[in-house]
């Protein structure tokens, strides 16, 4: 091994090239994320995800607090369609889990 290809910690962490990052844009073309509220119960997001043929996955948005702090929120992916449907079903499904009538 010469000098010229001495390997050095991190080397092995190559930046992603262009091709792949596009790569990514492109298939989430088409595709909107639903951001669940923290505390909303698993059953109704197992229920919207098999109902509504949606992806789970994690999304950092700001949350306001005290100070404003970036935070790892679930989210679901899907046609805008679906993630419209999604909505309204975990809507409704909480009003009838608090009997709200409003």
């Amino acid at each position: 091994m010469t000098d010229d290809e001495k390997k050095y910690v991190g080397d092995e962490f190559v930046e992603e090239d262009e091709t792949f990052v596009n790569e990514q844009e492109q298939e989430l073309q088409g595709l909107y994320d639903l951001v669940l509220p923290p505390g909303l119960p698993q059953k109704v997001i197992i229920d919207a995800v098999e109902e509504f043929n949606l992806e789970v996955t994690t999304r950092k948005c700001d949350v306001k607090s005290q100070d404003i702090d970036e935070e790892n929120l679930l989210v679901l992916r899907g046609k805008l369609d679906d993630v419209n449907n999604a909505q309204e079903f975990i809507y409704k499904k909480l009003k009838e889990r608090f009997n709200y009538n409003g």
